[in-house]
């Protein structure tokens, strides 16, 4: 069974729910390390480079401080990638000088940079965006309820299923049918790690799912890439794609489709004989044998070399 991501209450009017948090999904990608053609990992490290303002001042270094990327970046997925586990981030480095431009840098050398206009950042430091951060949600409180065919699936980013805790079954079950009998959805927002999140909670196979939802400024209008369309069709061609929708259309059965590119390189890799780097495997103890076994193999090699020593004599006698 997958682990909770977030426990909590949902609440709807007096009702609170204690509920638990799970994935609905499990992503099957092939994830892939690299390597050198010796068999040797390859490891990503922090370095610095010099800013576009320093570029031609070779008697200036980069700041290591400084972003190396251009790009804007969720904070919370950087954080993510470049703060290791433990609090232990690594002893304070020598400041920067022109030897030191690409040595790996340490997490407390970081700050994150905003690109506010195209060159220019406004530099945050790691405190900064922790007192910007939403504290913990402990509830998820149903602000309305509205139809399900009203929200254009544009806007639903990841599944995850409620289950119930201690005993909540009760509630559990009454939201559960009550959303089915209306047809309608509940919205709502909490947050989830570091993230605020606008939800959509919906009944499914007997169970609660909860859709994270994308805010509204998040969603680009279509009329951004595709214009309105302005082409007539005719009623004869209507009819004709019509009969060709009703000719193939079927049940939906997602067990039908498969990542023919997943299996496709899985057959790859099982036919590849696998390269060890390092001994990461535990060593098998030798088997214990009994006395038995012990006489049994003794039995079978002394089988075997009567039977080379028959053959070896009565190759002799034919050869005298």
């Amino acid at each position: 069974m997958p682990r909770a991501v977030w426990t909590g209450s949902l609440t709807f009017g007096l009702v609170s729910i204690p509920v638990s948090l799970y994935p609905a999904t499990s992503p099957k990608d092939v994830r892939f390390h690299l390597f050198d053609r010796k068999g040797r990992r390859v490891r990503y490290r922090r370095v610095s480079e010099p800013a576009p303002w320093e570029e031609g001042d070779a008697g200036t270094a980069a700041p290591a401080s400084r972003p190396a990327e251009a790009a804007n970046r969720s904070t919370e997925t950087e954080d993510r990638e470049t703060a290791p586990e433990a609090e232990d981030r690594g002893p304070e480095l020598p400041p920067d000088d022109d030897a030191s431009r690409s040595r790996e840098l340490g997490y407390r050398e970081l700050v994150r940079g905003y690109e506010v206009e195209p060159g220019r950042f406004a530099m945050l430091e790691h405190d900064e965006i922790e007192r910007a951060r939403p504290e913990r949600s402990t509830e998820i409180e149903l602000e309305d309820f509205v139809e399900l065919d009203d929200i254009d699936p544009v806007y639903f980013e990841k599944t995850y299923y409620l289950a119930p805790r201690r005993d909540a079954a009760k509630p559990y079950a009454l939201l559960s049918r009550t959303l089915e009998r209306t047809g309608r959805v509940g919205i709502g927002r909490f947050v989830l790690r570091t993230k605020p999140h606008l939800v959509a909670v919906r009944p499914t196979d007997g169970a609660i799912a909860l859709e994270t939802l994308y805010f509204g400024d998040e969603v680009r209008p279509a009329s951004d890439v595709a214009p309105p369309i302005q082409e007539a069709t005719t009623d004869r061609e209507l009819r004709i794609a019509e009969q060709l929708v009703e000719m193939l259309a079927t049940s939906w059965d997602p067990a039908r489709y498969s990542d023919d590119y997943r299996e496709e390189l899985l057959r790859i890799i099982a036919e590849k004989p696998p390269v060890g780097t390092l001994d990461t495997t535990e060593r098998a103890e030798p088997r214990p044998t009994s006395r038995a076994e012990e006489l049994m193999e003794a039995l079978k090699r002394s089988v075997e070399e009567a039977k080379a020593e028959k053959g070896r004599a009565r190759r002799a006698r034919r050869a005298g």
